[in-house]
């Protein structure tokens, strides 16, 4: 007798069916509801049950022998043997491990990482089952902000006096009211749907594409200012820009602007503080260098008139400039962030519908939806008791200088000395730059300890391995804000191998040293999810959105809330627009901040008190552009989540290396053809790759996706195509400390010719 059977569930690249037989997912499909689903589920079958999976707590052989104070053991990590032990014994060498570095060196001497995409269940999520249990334990060492976004959340608070994610997610123009009143679109990296097929807890609905081509059909001007052709749908005209100068393009058309009488004074002094002192660096009164359109043509790669035909094309329309996150992970990325929201006060449209600024759109998936937010269901880490942290990329920076001071907005901060990491629900070596230093850097904690389904490069690197879950061995409730729909999350086969849920696992821990109760607070998961659900049953209720009874959500699987609709739009900064001294910003002013007082008085000078142009150490322009002459750029990649079921994908014959793009004059000048194996490398590293050529990518730049799983040989050369092996490892500025991984310059040479493999 069969038992195949098909359920739907939601992922952070949104709902699929999954058909199950003998314990095992043996199919998937598309969620019927969904106008454009995403193809990532194909690999999902070989990845749940790929032989990757961790399927015993696991202990590094040399750790569990020497013991965690004996330093030449560590250099072994990611090349030692695990021995298997069963649950309860691994759980309390662990329990132990962590109170010894507790009584040892207190808390401060923890850090926990995750990265929070591990599931889109609100009650299995990696990130913070991690930090309520080491809460409990008296705290530790924690992150700020997202290697996505760092920059942007440290630069836009001083500019609209509010947080980024806040803005992106709130203070942004929706999709329809784009459609109705933008006549002309300008955006810088682009709005690519390959990005926002995927958004934090899930997008059911992938409208992105849908919306370009209503664009189309009514004519809207779109202008597509990246590298790359293939960051926006086809049909908006492509702007090659060199990378990592968006911020001098940016200066050179507010120039036109300025000196042709087209920027609004009004608004300027109405709106907006500090123009008056911007105005001069703009004009050159105060550095003698005009940023005008032929300042900029040689340093972007577009043309003066081209620049100056721009920017009088968005003077005399409804324009909304966009910013993509990708501008933003770069050194000075804070600069093309503050200067678009610059340029977009001079054009005076903020706060029309239509017009303006927009951060986020096409980076992923929920961004400018009209959807009616609800908030809930979150599991709570309780309060954190340490207060030391560190900006998220700066990880490896924590780890080589403890004690060493650094600078982080404003604040004049301390690494701090840590002997205990504990990772759970990510993969450091998949998203952190210069993975050569992480490697170096991982070496120097006492212990490492983490949870995961598979023997990532993470997972090899610890002391300690429990096996974790995935979303599909146990059940869970999966909502995003930007999105309306509300799903049972059903357990679709039992746990693979051993592996527990990082609940149970936490739990185990905390039993070990005594602290079950304070954790668990006498609840299963199950009751923890009836718990969580229904105070967001209520809270809704008070919001006058209807939601299902536990329990009838569980009989019908998922549920489409009123939740969506054009009647949720609002014009952002509409009210600031109609009273800007009735609804001041949250700024020192109460207006939009061209030059910052509060920056200024930091004394950065990677980052002063206006928008500026700063050359970053790696480009087109740099004098080490001679001996790595090509420019790498790291985009998503469109086959998976970050690392996600990279194990399952790299099984299929020739999807591995990963490929590299290339300009066909790029590729000719290194005798590459299609399909060749080749070697990218700089003077931190190298990974090889797969050649492929396109006309869609200018010359001089290359596009090496991320997600690869690290693999290096004897000789320290990917053989994956990890484009972090190559990436450099500096904050953006001392105001965000952001990833710079976009600021890379590389060179490639061949390998293998397609013939020879």
């Amino acid at each position: 007798m069969s038992n195949r059977i098909t359920r739907t569930t939601t992922s952070h690249w949104g709902a699929f069916n999954v058909t199950t037989e003998n314990d095992r997912i043996v199919a998937v499909s598309d969620f019927e509801y969904d106008p454009n689903p995403s193809a990532i589920p194909a690999s999902l079958p070989a990845a749940v049950h790929h032989r990757s999976r961790v399927a015993k707590p696991s202990i590094r052989q040399s750790w569990l022998k020497h013991g965690p104070q004996h330093s030449a053991s560590r250099v072994l990590r990611g090349d030692d043997k695990f021995v298997e032990l069963p649950w309860d014994e691994a759980l309390e060498i662990a329990a132990n491990e962590i109170n010894r570095v507790k009584q040892e060196h207190g808390n401060e001497a923890i850090f926990g990482g995750s990265y929070g995409w591990a599931s889109a269940g609100r009650f299995h999520h990696a990130l913070g089952q991690v930090h309520r249990f080491l809460n409990v334990t008296g705290g530790y060492v924690s992150s700020l902000a997202s290697y996505s976004t760092a920059a942007a959340q440290a630069i836009i608070p001083h500019v609209f006096g509010v947080h980024f994610l806040k803005l992106m997610w709130g203070e942004i123009n929706s999709w329809p009211l784009i459609a109705e009143h933008t006549e002309t679109l300008v955006m810088f990296g682009g709005i690519n749907p390959k990005n926002s097929q995927v958004s934090m807890g899930g997008v059911t609905h992938h409208e992105t594409a849908g919306w370009f081509e209503l664009f189309e059909k009514s004519g809207m001007r779109r202008i597509n200012i990246s590298p790359q052709r293939g960051d926006t749908p086809e049909g908006a005209e492509w702007l090659p820009v060199n990378p990592g100068s968006d911020t001098a393009l940016m200066l050179a058309l507010a120039y036109v602007l300025e000196t042709e009488g087209l920027a609004d004074q009004k608004f300027l002094a109405t709106y907006c503080q500090g123009y008056d002192q911007f105005a001069p660096y703009l004009t050159g009164a105060t550095d003698g260098i005009a940023k005008s359109p032929d300042w900029a043509a040689p340093l972007c790669g577009v043309s003066a008139q081209v620049i100056h035909d721009l920017a009088i094309s968005m003077a005399k329309s409804r324009t909304l400039i966009t910013v993509a996150w990708s501008l933003q992970r770069a050194e000075h990325g804070e600069q093309p962030y503050w200067m678009a929201a610059t340029l977009a006060a001079m054009l005076g449209q903020i706060g029309l519908p239509g017009g303006g600024i927009g951060y986020g759109y096409g980076a992923i998936g929920g961004i400018g939806v009209s959807v009616k937010r609800l908030s809930g269901l979150t599991f709570p880490q309780l309060e954190n008791p340490v207060k030391h942290f560190i900006p998220v990329a700066r990880i490896a920076d924590m780890l080589l200088k403890p004690g060493e001071p650094f600078d982080f907005n404003g604040q004049a901060l301390t690494y701090p000395n840590i002997k205990l990491v504990y990772w759970c629900g990510g993969n450091p070596f998949h998203h952190h730059q210069d993975l050569k230093r992480l490697n170096h850097a991982w070496q120097q904690p006492e212990t490492i300890i983490v949870n995961e389904p598979w023997w990532t490069a993470t997972a090899k690197r610890a002391d300690i391995v429990f096996p974790a879950t995935t979303s599909y061995e146990r059940h869970d409730i999966g909502r995003a804000e930007g999105d309306s729909y509300l799903f049972d999350m059903p357990a679709m086969i039992p746990p693979v191998g051993e592996a527990r849920d990082d609940y149970d696992i936490f739990t185990g821990l905390a039993r070990h040293l005594e602290l079950e109760e304070k954790f668990t607070e006498g609840r299963s998961s199950e009751q923890w999810l009836q718990h969580l659900y229904a105070a967001f049953r209520d809270e809704s209720l008070k919001n006058d959105v209807a939601v299902p009874e536990y329990d009838e959500l569980i009989r019908k699987n998922w549920v489409d809330l009123p939740l969506r609709g054009a009647q949720h739009s609002q014009t952002p900064f509409a009210e600031f627009r109609a009273d800007p001294t009735a609804a001041p910003l949250q700024t020192p002013s109460g207006k939009i901040e061209i030059y910052s007082d509060t920056i200024a008085s930091f004394n950065y000078s990677d980052c002063p008190g206006h928008p500026t142009w700063l050359p970053p150490g790696e480009w087109l322009g740099a004098t080490s552009a001679s001996e790595f002459p090509l420019h790498m750029v790291t985009p998503q990649p469109g086959d998976k989540l970050h690392s996600q079921m990279e194990c399952a994908i790299a099984d299929v014959p020739g999807e591995r290396p990963a490929p590299v793009t290339l300009n066909p004059i790029d590729a000719a000048q290194r005798q590459i053809k299609a399909g060749d194996i080749v070697r990218v490398f700089n003077q931190r590293g190298a990974c090889l790759a797969r050649a492929q050529l396109s006309d869609d990518i200018m010359p001089k730049v290359v596009s090496l996706s991320t997600g690869a799983w690290y693999d290096p040989d004897a000789n320290g050369t990917d053989q994956q195509g990890n484009p972090n092996a190559l990436t450099r490892d500096v904050g953006t500025s001392s105001l965000g400390q952001g990833s710079s991984a976009h600021s890379c310059l590389v060179e490639v040479v061949k390998v293998h010719s397609n013939t020879d493999m």
